[in-house]
């Protein structure tokens, strides 16, 4: 399955609750993914709590669109990637 990079912009910053609050935020964007066959690995957050960079695996930036859609989130790209980590160069 394709691997993807989701840039988003959080104008008034992302303010993602934590706690059971959190969890169940994110339990309802996982149960809204995988209608479209699309898997939210992890996502960083820059510090000003303005800008995500998500990581996501589905079959195309179509799915990765309109499940962000569904769940109220902004899409400023969506990049197809692949992984590079020294664990596969020996090092």
């Amino acid at each position: 399955m394709p691997r993807y990079l989701v840039q988003r912009t959080f104008p008034d910053g992302l303010g993602f609750p934590v706690g059971e609050p959190g969890r169940n935020a994110a339990a309802g964007v996982s149960a809204n993914n995988i209608v479209d066959g699309v898997s939210w690995v992890h996502s960083y957050v820059t510090v000003d709590d303005k800008t995500t960079y998500c990581i996501y695996d589905g079959p195309d930036p179509d799915a990765i669109r309109k499940v962000a859609e569904r769940n109220g989130l902004p899409v400023d790209d969506v990049i197809e990637v692949t992984v590079l980590d020294p664990y596969g160069y020996g090092a």
